[in-house]
């Protein structure tokens, strides 16, 4: 087996034959050392893609007796549409609490942020034009899922009480009715979404291995009169959620 990557390798093996039965849940996986020969890689490549198992909730390790199948954690459906944009209070929130679990965010804003010359070609701006840059990091039941980085340009915002996203009796509110309350209507959204490699920083913030698989999401929200109010990087750990694109038919 080629040495670059082998532990994914290992662990798409394994996982593999977990979902064929081969192990039933709450069966007892050979020694480490057994699949080390069964796949000629090290005892430390064989452990680290049962870890990645254990991360991607395949297995359990039980302290001085092995590694055990367990059934495999639900991933978050986070449907993503026009109407639940739009309703009242955070989507995020209202999508987790509808599964059973208990949304939490953290987030912190910067004001005057000159925009990149890439953010300002999003939100039709001149680049070095000052924005509200926020990040969000979404968790449910205290585990991230979901991280975003937005931008708001100060021309549209600034002096008024939803300057500061997570500020004022808007905190907690989603873009479109944070700005309904300043009196713009959010009338589209373009969301691109590509899968991507997370990065270190990614990996970090989102509790998974580096290279593990994401989404990405590029969005935009515009008014009325086609003019971008609101651009966002959303980043989503592909073993934590799915999503969903939900469309009204007329």
């Amino acid at each position: 087996m080629p040495r670059e990557n082998a532990y994914l390798q290992v662990a798409d093996a394994l996982r593999a034959r977990i979902e064929a039965g081969e192990w039933p849940i709450g069966a007892k996986l050979p020694s480490r050392a057994r699949f080390a020969e069964e796949y000629s890689v090290g005892q430390s490549v064989a452990q680290r893609a049962m870890e990645r198992l254990i991360i991607e909730g395949f297995l359990e390790g039980r302290a001085g007796s092995g590694t055990y199948v367990r059934r495999p954690r639900e991933r978050l459906r986070l449907v993503r549409s026009r109407r639940r944009a739009g309703r009242a209070g955070a989507p995020f929130a209202a999508e987790v609490a509808a599964q059973g679990q208990a949304a939490s965010c953290e987030s912190r804003s910067q004001a005057r942020v000159p925009a990149p010359e890439a953010i300002a070609a999003r939100l039709a701006i001149e680049p070095g034009d000052l924005c509200v840059l926020t990040d969000y990091e979404y968790l449910a039941d205290g585990r991230p899922v979901q991280l975003s980085r937005s931008w708001e340009p100060m021309a549209l915002t600034q002096g008024t009480p939803i300057e500061l996203p997570e500020l004022g009796r808007q905190q907690g509110r989603g873009v479109v009715e944070r700005m309904r309350s300043i009196g713009i209507d959010v009338a589209s959204a373009v969301e691109v979404p590509r899968p991507a490699r997370a990065t270190q920083a990614q990996a970090n913030l989102l509790g998974i291995s580096i290279g593990d698989l994401i989404t990405e999401i590029e969005r935009t929200y515009y008014d009325g009169a086609g003019r971008p109010v609101e651009t966002a990087d959303i980043v989503l750990a592909d073993i934590r959620s799915e999503i969903a694109y939900e469309f009204s038919v007329e």
